[in-house]
């Protein structure tokens, strides 16, 4: 494939190491019938083995690379190049995963965007930076925004973990593969569940009383009660409480 030089914004760091992806195709388990939507296919190297086992949409938002794809692949007939923001894309197609090697600037974006969308993905095999799987992944004590943002969606799972040695150019981290898999969603509202994460997690290092009564505008000892009845320390920290926990304190009434 053409020589093209990455450009730094838009995180560009083409995954060269074919072992790697093989280990994402396998993950994927992908059939014929199935369709793949690939954000960022950059130099092609995840692409040209994606093509072998499902119909592709490739979104690439970089006009040169898109025209050298447009090229490269002129002959294929079950690949779809699009040259747009991933951000903006609205998928039409049903029944579709989504296959990519994020760029880093984008990660949680795109994670969030195709999780909150009617029209969900059957599921996400993605490389994305290591620290940001292991957020996403992660579980009380150590519970985050981003990882409630996924969870209470989905399923995420870290498969395995990647040298940034597989990349050109070699970023500053290691990465991972991880899969999220979405499941029902549970019957709240989910304006009322950000609101409350954001107040609960917006001074980390203060309990949670002082933050939920600050964020909220309630009385602080209402916030008390509500949480002694919900088993929960009003001294504790927002990162200690798991996603059910959170899901109690709206159902018990916190949010008016």
């Amino acid at each position: 494939m053409n020589k093209i030089k990455p450009i730094k914004r838009l995180g560009q760091n083409f995954l060269i190491n074919k072992k790697i992806i093989k280990k994402v195709i396998n993950t994927a388990n992908l059939k014929p019938q199935d369709t793949v939507l690939e954000i960022g296919p950059g130099m092609a190297a995840l692409t040209q083995e994606l093509i072998k086992k499902a119909k592709v949409i490739a979104i690439e938002k970089d006009y040169r690379l898109y025209q050298i794809l447009q090229q490269r692949f002129r002959d294929f007939k079950n690949i779809e190049i699009i040259n747009q923001d991933a951000l903006k894309y609205d998928p039409k197609i049903k029944n579709y995963k989504i296959v990519a090697n994020l760029p880093f600037y984008i990660t949680a974006p795109v994670i969030r965007k195709f999780l909150e969308i009617k029209n969900q993905p059957k599921e996400m095999v993605l490389i994305i930076q290591k620290e940001v799987a292991q957020r996403i992944c992660a579980k009380p004590p150590d519970m985050n925004i981003l990882a409630l943002s996924v969870q209470i969606y989905s399923k995420p799972e870290i498969i395995s973990y990647i040298s940034k040695r597989s990349f050109s150019p070699v970023p500053k981290v290691d990465s991972a593969i991880i899969k999220i898999t979405p499941h029902k969603n549970y019957r709240i509202n989910k304006d009322d569940f950000f609101k409350i994460i954001k107040a609960g997690f917006s001074h980390p290092r203060k309990q949670l009383a002082n933050n939920l009564a600050k964020g909220l505008k309630l009385n602080k000892e209402e916030i008390n009660s509500l949480l002694k009845k919900n088993n929960i320390n009003p001294k504790a920290r927002a990162e200690s409480l798991s996603i059910n926990d959170w899901l109690q304190l709206i159902k018990s009434g916190i949010i008016f």
